[in-house]
């Protein structure tokens, strides 16, 4: 198998971590809902735009760096929250944080994560996000928001796209859990893959550390599955917004906006940025890509907020696109997870160095010195007539 830092693509690394994570959790990272139509068309809809190729222009001292919520980052990448990094690899949240960290970019925390806040943070040094659910149990949601807070994590990223689970044929078939249930079919998947099962014995993490031991009641494996799936709160609404931000007491960011409507009533709710996301293809299958809808939120919002885009980044040159199209950032998750399945904190590191290559030679091949200066002008024009026109047809 390749070395890690010999790996050239992000392409490259999903395959390399197919090989080296059990097929339970590699399908869990690299799967959509339902015939994952909306997964798919995430990255092909981004490989339809065309680039405006520019040359003679002075390309030296070109600048990646931008800002999310006035904070400067090294580019405009960060690390989206993403559900069993620590099943990728042991402990693989907290190596992904790591890695976040020494690219100088954002990386958040799931509340579905394998390693719990409090894991993350004694483990790290550079602070981190972290993404919240809104739960039935609010007493619990308090205590989370509470556990942020004392975690010193800058930013709240609210999603919003998760009241009610869109199904994942890969994930019912496989016998997913967290930690896997010892069938003969999972038995057989881990030992496939004796490195990842001895890293695996090597750590105490192996389960929803945000919520074991913080929801009242003794909950085994079984009955701690069943308590959260009926946990999502159908009743989740604007208004949760205001108070979700007044507990916390800093910048909320509203993940799961597909719609202008929904963006504008994020902003006018108190919502510090929104970030475009269709949960990566997981939740309603059938729904436009990201790339697809970005325009027209950009156009309703962009002047009052910051607009970021999620789900099918797998270059530097869709980071370019998205910028073109008007994101002021991007998040990226597979990308993350496959890095921690292939080489864990150097997989993630490799990633990240992929990416920043490829925005910073696309950029440049654009004619572009600085990242900030990216805009429509350097999409070919004979895509998209217009903004608020339909992104792909």
């Amino acid at each position: 198998m390749p070395a890690i830092d010999k790996v050239l693509t992000v392409d490259e690394m999903m395959r390399l971590a197919r090989r080296r994570v059990p097929k339970m959790f590699f399908e869990y990272a690299d799967s959509g809902s339902y015939t994952e139509g909306t997964y798919r068309e995430n990255e092909s809809d981004f490989s339809k735009i065309k680039l405006n190729q520019k040359v003679a222009v002075n390309l030296e001292g070109r600048n990646l760096k931008v800002t999310m919520l006035g904070k400067d980052i090294a580019m405009p990448v960060a690390i989206a929250p993403a559900a069993t990094g620590g099943m990728q690899t042991a402990d693989g949240e907290i190596k992904a944080a790591r890695a976040a960290a020494k690219a100088g970019i954002p990386f958040t925390l799931s509340t579905m994560s394998v390693c719990s806040i409090e894991d993350v943070a004694e483990n790290t040094t550079a602070p981190f996000w972290f993404q919240l659910y809104v739960m039935r149990d609010r007493d619990f949601i308090y205590r989370l928001i509470d556990r942020a807070k004392a975690a010193r994590c800058p930013a709240l990223v609210l999603t919003m796209d998760l009241q009610i689970l869109g199904q994942r044929h890969k994930d019912i078939r496989n016998g997913l859990s967290t930690p896997p249930k010892f069938t003969p079919y999972s038995v057989w998947q881990m030992m496939q893959h004796p490195l990842w099962c001895m890293r695996m014995l090597g750590t105490k993490r192996h389960t929803f550390r945000n919520i074991v031991g913080h929801v009242s009641g003794d909950h085994d494996l079984a009955s701690l599955s069943a308590w959260t799936a009926s946990q999502f709160d159908p009743t989740l609404n604007w208004s949760d917004v205001r108070w979700i931000k007044e507990r916390f007491g800093g910048p909320v960011i509203v993940k799961g906006v597909l719609d202008a409507d929904d963006a504008q009533a994020a902003v006018d709710n108190g919502a510090d940025a929104v970030v475009v996301s269709n949960h990566g293809g997981r939740q309603l299958d059938g729904a436009p890509s990201t790339i697809r809808v970005l325009p027209e939120i950009v156009d309703r919002v962009g002047k009052r907020t910051e607009v970021y885009l999620d789900s099918g980044i797998r270059s530097g040159q869709d980071v370019i696109k998205a910028l073109a199209y008007g994101a002021k950032s991007t998040f990226i998750g597979r990308p993350m997870l496959y890095g921690l399945g292939a080489g864990g904190e150097e997989g993630v590191t490799r990633v990240l160095e992929i990416i920043r290559r490829e925005l910073d030679t696309t950029m440049a091949l654009c004619g572009e010195r600085d990242v900030r200066n990216v805009g429509l002008h350097n999409i070919y024009s004979n895509d998209i007539p217009a903004r608020n026109a339909p992104m792909v047809q």
